[in-house]
């Protein structure tokens, strides 16, 4: 792809919502290398997967040859984008400071990978809290404050939405897009940055950064902007069960993150592919093609679980992933998962700790018990049922004895024992330690 293509790929995955002046982009992008930006706020220990967009788009322009910015803002961050509804929950600075390091650690390898394999532009990775710190009130207000017009401020919509409500909003938040143009600026004196990328959500910031770059460099510069993905239902992307579902390990495991691919929605899955996938079209074509003709095999989102969890976690842990589901439904042996794995996999399918009183002479309660109380089973009677009908197993064997006493000694790493009742239905047993 050169650099002359790119924003017909964009375009063609469905990643450009808004741009500047889409002809003058298209003749910077195309008369050489281009450094461009995307900013990140630590509101939260980790990013979550509605930021993997900002990233495909980052990806995207490295390999057309462009030279990317990592922003994560160390200082806006301090301070917060308004939201449409109410006022932000301040954190320390000393939080926000541990979240600036996480974060930046867990998305380096999206961009460090391509560079260091594929000889492509390395990233620059900046935190505005440098060049915001020092400002004092005088600077902000007399070099800064005089270049924003107020009434185009009032015109961004989280902010007219906040005005309106009774919540208000503060001058703090009201101040936050002067802070994110001022990080545009900033990147263009320094680093010759031209392009800033963000949600369409943004729109406001990113043209803020432009017109300030311009009134006070008087240089054209250019900003794009991303859809909003949501899902078919309406709902946010990344939540499930009404959980977000992270980028950091310690917080959404590999194998969850690959099984929330696995699992979304057909026509989720079919709207996404392009946006999320870094395939060729003709190959994200045939996977759309083959969802739509036999939905059931579920090709699509198996193709965006592995490629989204390589991405994410690399290739280890999108093995232990894969080796997790086949085992933990019967396909391979669970004794080969590692107990991190294990762990991880049982605690999202639901797990039972059991008390050293539950071990008597060496033996545990029967499989009937504990279908009952994994809640996989209704009641004893349920349970001693879904035994003689062949559809319970411990650890993948099929009871064949619903009150037989199990083994102390038939837990699997980390001291699990993996309950199924038919192909689907997990649940975890921890035994004491």
């Amino acid at each position: 792809m050169t650099s002359a293509d790119v924003v017909d790929e964009l375009h063609r995955r469905g990643l450009i919502a808004q741009s500047t002046d889409e002809g003058e982009l298209r003749a910077a992008l195309a008369a050489g290398p281009v450094t461009y930006y995307c900013g990140f706020d630590p509101t939260a220990r980790s990013l979550h997967v509605g930021h993997l967009v900002q990233f495909m788009v980052l990806r995207a322009l490295q390999r057309a040859g462009h030279r990317p910015i990592v922003l994560v803002g160390g200082a806006t961050g301090l301070i917060g984008d308004p939201r449409p509804t109410s006022e932000r929950t301040l954190n320390a600075p000393e939080v926000v400071a541990e979240w600036v390091e996480r974060i930046r650690s867990r998305v380096a390898p999206f961009l460090d990978r391509p560079a260091a394999e594929q000889g492509l532009a390395e990233p620059v990775y900046v935190n505005n809290l440098d060049w915001t710190a020092p400002l004092s009130a005088i600077d902000f207000l007399r070099e800064l404050g005089k270049n924003f017009r107020v009434n185009r401020m009032l015109a961004k919509e989280a902010v007219s939405a906040r005005l309106n409500s009774d919540a208000g909003i503060s001058y703090t938040e009201f101040s936050y897009q002067i802070l994110q143009a001022n990080d545009f600026k900033e990147l263009h004196e320094r680093h010759g940055c031209t392009l800033q990328t963000g949600g369409s959500d943004q729109w406001g910031n990113l043209t803020a950064g432009t017109d300030l770059v311009r009134r006070t460099h008087g240089v054209s510069v250019h900003a794009l902007g991303t859809p909003l993905i949501t899902r078919a239902d309406g709902t946010k992307i990344g939540k499930t069960e009404g959980a977000t579902v992270w980028l950091d390990p310690e917080l959404t495991s590999p194998y969850a993150f690959f099984q929330y691919w696995l699992g979304i929605d057909d026509v989720d899955a079919r709207a996404w592919a392009p946006l999320f996938s870094e395939r060729p079209a003709e190959e994200v074509a045939a996977l759309v093609a083959s969802s739509e003709e036999r939905p059931a095999a579920r090709e699509l989102q198996r193709a965006l679980a592995e490629e989204l969890t390589r991405l994410v976690h690399g290739d280890d842990e999108l093995a232990q992933a894969e080796a997790a589901g086949r085992a933990l439904f019967g396909r391979d042996d669970l004794a080969a998962l590692g107990e991190s794995t294990l762990t991880a996999a049982l605690a999202e399918a639901g797990a039972l700790q059991l008390g050293a009183d539950d071990v008597v002479d060496g033996a545990l309660p029967s499989a009937a018990v504990l279908l009952q109380r994994t809640g996989l089973c209704s009641s004893l009677s349920d349970a001693r049922r879904t035994v003689k009908e062949g559809g319970a197993y411990v650890n993948n064997e099929r009871v064949v004895d619903a009150d037989q006493p199990l083994s102390a000694d038939s837990g699997l790493a980390g001291g699990w024992v993996v309950l199924r009742r038919g192909k689907r239905n997990l649940a975890g047993v921890r035994l004491p330690a």
